[in-house]
């Protein structure tokens, strides 16, 4: 088995990839209240601060920022992802794989991480995530994308809401 290696920082700021194993589905967001709830109830028995997010019909990504010296993202992603999974009708074809670990092939095995590591690398993600339904022409404007914390970031001042409206954004991100 791999030994995939993850940086593992206490009380870092994170910027992540999380994907739906059928990049073709819409399920994050045919089950957003389920999605939603999953991540409440994981944040009350293992706190998180979500700077940014961003939920697409197949992917997701965040920034988030963990309390001081927790460094456990993998475990916060796992129950998040299970709780998803588990309140679901059984319907997605499963490999044998999958099966022989007890997996339901909801989600992609793994994440995709980036550890923030300065205040310009911070803005650079958290512009991507807002932009990200633009960028998949889900949007126009990033405004007009419900399923972000964009809004959040507009009625703060640090966006003006015709931000992102159409203009690429430049930057290597982790999709």
């Amino acid at each position: 088995m791999p030994n995939y290696r993850r940086d593992h920082t206490p009380g870092a700021t994170w910027f992540f990839t999380v994907t739906l194993a059928n990049r073709k589905s819409s399920l994050l967001l045919d089950q957003i209240g389920r999605l939603r709830e999953s991540v409440r109830y994981v944040r009350r028995q293992w706190p998180f601060h979500i700077d940014a997010w961003v939920v697409l019909p197949e992917h997701m990504h965040a920034v988030w920022t963990l309390p001081e010296g927790d460094e456990d993202f993998s475990t916060r992603w796992r129950l998040i992802k299970s709780r998803f999974s588990r309140e679901l009708p059984r319907r997605e074809s499963i490999s044998r794989s999958r099966t022989r670990k007890g997996e339901r092939g909801i989600w992609q095995r793994r994440f995709w991480e980036h550890r923030i590591r300065h205040e310009r690398d911070f803005r650079r993600h958290v512009d991507y995530i807002h932009f990200n339904p633009v960028k998949h022409g889900h949007v126009e404007r990033a405004i007009d994308w419900p399923f972000s914390t964009f809004s959040r970031y507009v009625r703060k001042g640090i966006y003006s809401p015709d931000w992102g409206g159409g203009t690429e954004i430049a930057g290597d991100f982790g999709e």
